[in-house]
């Protein structure tokens, strides 16, 4: 790979990088002003210099495969510190921002986040926020190989994850449910309201749904599953349009009530939802991750 490197055609690198932007080859070459063949053979020495495969088809699509990512991730490092070069030797203004690349847990509702990065808006300093979303394992990866400079899960990292990095408490709380108003679900004698009620709950592979689980085991209550959903957001959504009854964590409560104009089923303590920032750190020493930790555990969950 370093023999390739030392030759890397920085050209390839950018027709690359714009059809990766563009999603297609017809469309980077209306960018490029190149021909469609010219793209697609420069792209293919690339790949071959690189000794990887960085696009896989997918309809009139092209998708990146998990070595493209990479090379994008750091395509776009590289043209960016090539445009604030230019900009600072042409004496313009750079309004250079820190970076900090941020790795969200699929499970991680996508409300809780956007409440999260809340202080880094109104922040002094500028900061430029880039998030990537993928499953936890992934992230680890990531952070180890300082792809990413932190991870927001609701899982601890998992003994022997083979990644040394430690889990800051970001917060906790209880479960509220929901419900459209058209399935009817009375708030009394909540939770076992839910016995035999149509619900919609994250996915198995969730902590979030193994601690609902235990729940309903503990308390005898079965409640009928009609959705399982990975994405929070979609989960949300199938509850809004009445599918069944869905949990949110209680922090959000407000905010699910007002976004998506379901009525509070219930609340419980005895199910708690817990979200860490992941750091390469024992003690958390970027600013902009500090801020976050301090927002969460002084608003957001206290």
């Amino acid at each position: 790979m370093s023999a390739a490197l030392e030759w890397l055609n920085y050209h390839h690198l950018h027709y690359f990088w714009m059809v990766a932007r563009e999603g297609t080859i017809a469309r980077a070459s209306e960018k490029l002003r190149l021909t469609h063949p010219t793209i697609s053979t420069q792209i293919k020495v690339l790949e071959g210099a690189m000794g990887e495969k960085l696009f896989e088809r997918q309809g009139r699509r092209l998708v990146l495969t998990e070595v493209g990512q990479v090379v994008y991730r750091y395509a776009e490092e590289i043209f960016s510190l090539g445009r604030e070069m230019l900009d600072t030797v042409k004496g313009r203004p750079t309004g250079k921002a820190t970076r900090l690349v941020i790795g969200v847990a699929d499970s991680v509702p996508k409300l809780l986040v956007g409440k999260l990065l809340e202080p880094l808006r109104r922040s002094s300093q500028p900061i430029h926020v880039v998030c990537r979303e993928d499953r936890p394992e992934r992230l680890l990866v990531e952070l180890a190989t300082h792809m990413v400079d932190v991870v927001v899960s609701d899982a601890q990292v998992p003994t022997g994850s083979g990644v040394k990095a430690w889990s800051h408490l970001l917060g906790e709380c209880g479960v509220t449910f929901f419900a459209a108003a058209e399935l009817g679900i009375s708030r009394r004698g909540f939770p076992q309201c839910l016995d035999g009620a149509p619900v919609v709950l994250p996915t198995w592979t969730t902590v979030s749904r193994q601690a609902l689980e235990e729940w309903f085991e503990r308390l005898k209550i079965r409640p009928k599953v009609v959705a399982e959903v990975e994405d929070s957001a979609l989960l949300k959504t199938l509850g809004q349009a009445g599918w069944g009854a869905f949990p949110t964590p209680s922090a959000l409560a407000g905010t699910v009530r007002a976004k998506y104009g379901v009525a509070a089923i219930g609340t419980t303590d005895d199910v708690r939802e817990r979200f860490y920032a992941i750091t390469m750190e024992r003690r958390i020493k970027n600013p902009a991750v500090a801020a976050i930790q301090e927002a969460a555990q002084q608003r957001l969950f206290a």
